[in-house]
């Protein structure tokens, strides 16, 4: 894995949050989260970026009041710190141990903001297809942590899939979402 892949899969991801985000006319919609808007949704994929974000000492602007801003400020930054090679190597220190920028994000922050753009769909009746290179990584990572991804508590327990169910389908039901 190089800083260039995972900012081009970073890109690719963002680009697709971005129209689900653009496309949004209700905030207020429920979501495949318990509990969760629409606009929680985006909150949330934008505090996770500021979290990561922070480790490298960057400082998002706040928007509260504008979802759209926020994921734009987010997302410009996280992209920038992927495309810039002594950001993207510098290591960090999240709660799971040191590693590079990249490796943060290219499993972190991907996969959040990868998962959460099909809740948004889901929940504002746009498309919900995901990229497909971004999945298959997602899927073979997340596979292989498998249990210790729900030990956190930040997903549900797996549902299971159709058996003709596509890659996406096993990821988002591994996940806990039901497709």
């Amino acid at each position: 894995m190089t800083g260039r892949e995972v900012a081009g899969r970073y890109g690719a991801i963002a680009r697709g949050m971005t129209a689900r985000v653009e496309a949004c006319t209700d905030w207020s919609m429920p979501t495949p989260c318990p509990e969760w808007t629409a606009r929680d949704i985006v909150d949330h994929v934008v505090d996770v970026h500021r979290r990561a974000l922070a480790l490298l000492g960057t400082d998002l602007p706040p928007h509260a009041d504008d979802p759209m801003r926020a994921w734009s400020a987010a997302s410009a930054a996280m992209f920038a710190a992927l495309q810039d090679p002594t950001q993207a190597t510098r290591v960090v220190s999240p709660r799971f141990g040191d590693m590079p920028f990249e490796q943060l994000a290219s499993r972190m922050v991907c996969s959040d903001a990868l998962v959460h753009t099909w809740d948004l769909a889901r929940a504002t009746h746009q498309d919900e297809h995901l990229d497909a290179g971004a999945v298959e990584f997602a899927w073979t990572w997340m596979q292989g942590v498998g249990d210790n991804l729900r030990a956190s508590g930040d997903f549900g327990p797996p549902v299971d899939p159709p058996p003709d169910a596509d890659i996406q389908t096993r990821l988002l039901c591994f996940l806990g979402r039901a497709v």
